[in-house]
């Protein structure tokens, strides 16, 4: 096992020294430009690049850090409380069909009243922080 290590670790290292031989024996040369633009020079040929810049709103204006933090954050409890709801319904089945079994009555109230409590925190802290992020961001 230890042999395998060492002999991973060695390709690699000169793997990654091939790549700085390429670039240091003037192949071909990378410039990059404002805009996400990107040009490659190789041989005589000159190729421009574009790439989209993957945290801009329209390809010109970025996102701040904290306008991308509030994404995540409202991403996140969007899908939490997608969640709530699945267990809103499924609560509800279980009282549903619970055909008369004092267990399986409290079992679905039991769900009901958790998750209406779990919403309530959800819809209060994506208030709040739809607010926070407001005061912070100023948009």
């Amino acid at each position: 096992m230890k042999n395998l290590t060492v002999i991973l670790f060695l390709f690699f290292l000169l793997l990654g020294f091939s790549n700085y031989s390429y670039a240091a024996s003037g192949v071909g040369t990378v410039t990059s430009g404002g805009g996400g633009t990107t040009t490659v020079t190789s041989g005589g040929g000159k190729t421009t690049v574009s790439l989209p810049d993957p945290l801009s709103k329209d390809g010109k204006t970025h996102y701040t850090v904290p306008q991308l933090i509030a994404r995540v954050i409202q991403a996140v409890l969007g899908i939490v409380g997608s969640l709530a709801l699945l267990m809103f319904i499924f609560g509800g089945l279980t009282w549903m069909t619970s055909a008369g079994s004092p267990d399986k009555v409290t079992k679905g109230k039991n769900i009901l009243i958790w998750t209406s409590i779990g919403m309530l925190i959800i819809f209060t802290s994506y208030t709040l922080v739809k607010y926070v992020l407001k005061v912070v961001t100023g948009t």
